[in-house]
């Protein structure tokens, strides 16, 4: 139980204090061409002052659309009923959100309920300084005189842990790191002093250590007394932050009641599934999705015949005020066939940058890069370009990446164009193929990127890398933005692929728990350098630099206080 939840008890024994939001039966619909579509139904959930719930579930289960109907934001073809759906206000007052007309909803948002999204590059305005994104909704409620206005600012700014706030406040959010525009997106939605915050996947994309900090800052506005609504598919940071959990499954909550209880002893079996399904040191050799069944042996396949070498390779960036970045000093690092190479670290390590340098689309300054033992860094482009099925990449985030307009057969029919002369019947018999090794029915060939979900993008993402018949797989962040489900089953499936084909793979990533499932060795970055590098359980148990110690202390675990 945190602090400020033990506080709250012990103040109001004896009396239930009075709710910040109360919903009861809350039933969200939509109207679509083939009807409607009921995507939350009867939800109830209240939140006090000072109390933090997280609303815990796989992608479509009703997370967001709930939190955007408590802020009215649920669309114009959204139809939404509740038998209660109060706010409790500055001045005391219960102000019922069911009816709430548009003009009304502008002076409650960020005055009484402020929204933080997940995606801040997004959900900023490109076009506007932080500053004045965080100032306009002390502007627009008139919460101070113009001449204090920039003075609060940077007090928001401080306050969500920004160093140099007034210079901050003066530059536009592509000139942030993640973690800086994400804390930038949480002093905009606390400049309105809202008694209720709705924080939507706030920490996602996040590596541990700036995550780590974000959790903080939630943690300090429960203390001052502001109600969190925490919409979240990862499971530890729940256990971590949360006074409660609410669980939902298809629209409805199937289980709520305090974190430690729920995540300890979860009495449902979708809850019991979810946890199955988080990568930990107790279930690393075993399927996530499908507990019962056991994985492949990894071991087997492990050539020893070394596939890509990375000598002592350099990259420097030099921004436009002249100063120099160094992205990758000095690296050094090889996989072998059949092994998987986990590399981790937090936002600006280098980690994506070796990948460019891996993939040879970003030249390195000084070093070589060699692969299959033959010059790989140092071709050119027009000889590398026979040579480059053999590397293939599965980024983050297949949906930027595909043309949204190309049908998934396109999509996968690219590099069978570029790699295989097949006449045109062959290469439809291999796209149906490729889909049914990545567990996809053909059904879906004829849709484009919106209309499939997260998780079947990033396996259509894995058929199109196939395609190619390549040796070696660059994975950048391939599941950090699926719900854990979902994650568990693409990472099932890259471990099957690699027994299946004799994959090898670099696999990219922030999450330290991911990281430790897949891998056969790690790397570990910091400041562009590696700083350690071993075996799974030697890193994990007996990691040698501080950095690593740092970073694994920062993962959230469930049962931690």
């Amino acid at each position: 139980m945190n602090m400020q939840a033990g506080l709250r008890n012990f103040l109001s024994a004896g009396s239930e204090p009075a709710p910040l939001l109360d919903v009861k039966g809350l039933t969200v619909s939509f109207s679509t061409p083939q009807g409607r579509v009921d995507a939350v139904r009867n939800v109830s959930l209240q939140i006090a002052p000072g109390e933090i719930l997280a609303l815990v579930g796989e992608s479509g289960s009703g997370k967001s659309v709930t939190a955007r109907a408590i802020v009215g934001l649920a669309g114009p073809r959204a139809t939404v009923a509740a038998k209660t759906m109060k706010l409790s206000a500055h001045d005391g007052r219960p102000l019922n959100l069911l009816d709430l007309s548009e003009k009304a909803w502008r002076h409650v948002r960020g005055r009484e309920i402020g929204f933080i999204l997940q995606d801040a590059l997004v959900s900023l305005d490109p076009l506007r300084t932080i500053g004045r994104e965080i100032a306009e909704p002390i502007l627009t409620h008139r919460l101070a005189p113009r001449s204090l206005v920039s003075q609060q600012v940077a007090e928001l700014l401080a306050r969500v842990g920004v160093p140099e706030p007034e210079l901050r406040a003066g530059q536009y959010p592509h000139q942030l790191s993640g973690g800086l525009r994400q804390r930038a997106l949480i002093a905009s939605a606390l400049a309105g002093q809202p008694r209720l915050l709705v924080a939507d996947e706030p920490t996602t994309a996040l590596d541990v250590s700036v995550q780590k900090r974000v959790l903080a800052i939630f943690r300090e506005l429960a203390a001052a007394g502001h109600g969190i609504l925490l919409i979240t598919h990862d499971l530890s940071v729940a256990a971590q932050l949360a006074d409660r959990v609410a669980v939902m499954q298809k629209g409805q909550l199937v289980e709520t009641g305090p974190a430690r209880g729920v995540l300890s002893d979860p009495q449902h079996a979708y809850t019991r599934q979810l946890l199955a399904a988080v990568p930990t040191a107790a279930n690393r050799g075993r399927r996530l999705s499908a507990p019962d069944k056991p994985l492949p042996h990894r071991e087997a396949i492990r050539s020893g015949e070394r596939l890509i070498d990375i000598r002592n390779v350099s990259v420097s960036f030099r921004h436009a005020d002249g100063s120099v970045l160094h992205a990758v000093s000095n690296v050094s690092l090889h996989v072998d066939g059949g092994e998987t190479l986990g590399v981790v670290g937090e936002s600006g390590s280098g980690k994506t940058t070796l990948g460019r340098i891996a993939l040879a689309l970003q030249h390195p300054d000084t070093g070589e890069v060699l692969f299959e033992g033959q010059p790989w860094s140092t071709l050119s482009e027009r000889a590398r370009r026979p040579l480059r099925a053999g590397m293939q990449i599965i980024s983050q985030d297949p949906l930027s990446s595909f043309n949204p307009r190309f049908t998934v057969e396109r999509i996968i029919e690219q590099p069978l164009l570029l790699h295989k002369k097949l006449s045109r019947s062959a290469r439809r018999e291999e796209i149906v193929r490729l889909l049914d090794l990545v567990g996809l029915s053909p059904d879906l060939l004829v849709r484009r990127p919106m209309a499939l979900s997260g998780g079947q993008r990033q396996r259509v993402s894995i058929a199109q890398a196939l395609a190619a018949m390549p040796k070696l797989l660059i994975c950048d962040e391939p599941v950090s933005a699926l719900d854990v489900t979902t994650q568990a089953q693409v990472l099932d499936l890259l471990i099957d692929l690699q027994a299946r084909l004799g994959l090898s793979m670099i696999f990219i990533s922030h999450d330290l728990g991911v990281i430790q499932h897949i891998s056969h060795r790690i790397v570990v970055m910091k400041q562009g350098a590696v700083v350690e590098t071993g075996s799974v359980e030697d890193v994990f148990e007996r990691p040698q630099h501080a950095y690593t110690r740092e970073l694994i202390a920062s993962v959230p675990r469930f049962g931690d206080d």
